[in-house]
């Protein structure tokens, strides 16, 4: 391969939360047992340096000493509408289609807020990213989840009769949709985000799409983005991108919408101007120029190359050496979703002892309850494979098969 995927990154005392937060946070069991190190595999973030056009393009323009007002670049637009004909063969995107973000969810809220009361019920699947829960709950609205289920082949599906039935029980409106999905690691095939939005144009459903995983995919899955799929769809929804999960860019704060419709544009930008929040940061708008790059275009893949054999090498374990521990094997995302019930059940163990248990060796991964998964636990494959096969050695040898 071109680039680095190998090389294990000392993020220690770099501003990472993955590395740094053990200590510190309340919502991990803290430090691993004296001889084990500790390998981050809970924040949604990569452990791999970025593609060097991203540092390149941001050191370029710091090295100049002005950082004024300034608007957003012929660059930057074009940026965006290469990378979406490229990725995802999207056609006719425009640049007043695209709007800045401070960020995915603070979007969806602007988008939420100008569709929906406080109070008012709003449609998601559950398991569900626990941004949504916090973001939503925290301004009023009322969730109302949709169970995925999983089908023969051990594939999460919507269960389109439960989200019908809960739309018109709870006069739901509006809806946020996450495709790809986390923290399933489903990529929605286009039959079922037609079959979605059918259902949504049935009962006048807005939709909210977060697409910030649409990069990551896995083992030659596509990515359909749901505006491409009907007429409605492309006038009903607007839906939320960045380059920082793609490209490990969270900490520069930068995303972005494209909404086609008109009068649905002018409502969700007036809610993210009015408190004058919503403002890009220069660096970050180089930061995304030097990611939707060619170069980006050719790290991007190789990155899903590097994704894809490392979901592949912890799936097999798990399926060939753990007993009592299921998954649905993503086919996005970096991300596991590990049911531990029959585990946990067979060992007479609780979630909270299974998880202090990973922790004590070393192996930071997270707690599922906060996203609808009761026993479960969610765990970040963005490493180098042998921080990987290290992190199920120790979880195969001290934890899973006692």
């Amino acid at each position: 391969m071109k680039y680095d995927f190998t090389s294990i990154l000392d993020r220690t005392g770099k501003d990472a939360v993955a590395l740094d937060g053990p200590g510190l946070s309340k919502k991990v069991p803290g430090l691993p047992k004296d001889g084990f190190d500790f390998i981050p595999m809970w924040v949604a973030d990569m452990n791999f340096p970025t593609v060097p056009s991203v540092p390149e393009a941001v050191i370029a323009r710091a090295s100049h000493p002005a950082y004024g007002y300034f608007n957003p670049s012929d660059q930057y637009f074009n940026s965006i509408i290469s990378w979406h004909n490229t990725r995802n063969g999207v056609n006719g995107l425009e640049r007043e289609h695209i709007g800045y973000e401070n960020g995915v969810l603070g979007g969806v809220i602007s988008a939420l807020t100008s569709y929906a009361a406080p109070g008012d019920a709003v449609l998601l699947h559950s398991p569900v990213y626990i941004g949504f829960t916090d973001s939503i709950t925290r301004n009023g609205y009322k969730m109302v989840l949709s169970e995925l289920k999983k089908d023969s082949q051990g594939i999460f599906r919507m269960d389109y009769e439960d989200m019908e039935a809960k739309i018109k029980e709870n006069h739901i409106h509006i809806a946020v949709l996450c495709s790809p999905h986390n923290p399933s690691g489903r990529v929605w095939e286009r039959w079922e985000l037609e079959k979605t939005m059918e259902l949504f144009e049935k009962y006048e459903v807005t939709v909210i799409s977060d697409e910030i995983w649409s990069d990551i995919l896995l083992n030659g899955n596509q990515h359909t983005p749901s505006q491409s799929v009907s007429a409605y769809a492309r006038e009903h929804t607007a839906a939320f991108y960045a380059p920082s999960k793609t490209f490990n860019l969270a900490g520069l704060v930068g995303s972005y919408h494209i909404i086609y419709n008109r009068s649905m544009r002018d409502r969700i930008r007036s809610k993210g101007a009015k408190p004058h929040y919503n403002s890009m940061n220069v660096l970050s708008m180089h930061a995304l120029t030097g990611a939707y790059s060619a170069q980006g275009q050719e790290w991007v893949d190789e990155l899903c190359q590097v994704l894809s054999g490392n979901v592949n090498y912890a799936c097999g374990l798990l399926w060939n050496h753990v007993n009592g521990v299921s998954l649905s094997k993503p086919q996005g995302t970096y991300m596991l979703f590990l049911d531990c019930t029959k585990w946990c059940m067979e060992h007479g163990k609780t979630i909270e002892e299974l998880l202090r248990a990973g922790w004590d060796v070393g192996v930071g991964w997270q707690d599922g309850r906060p996203f609808f998964g009761p026993c479960h636990i969610r765990m970040n494959l963005a490493l180098p494979l042998s921080r990987v096969q290290e992190a199920f050695s120790r979880l195969e040898r001290y934890v899973w098969n006692l």
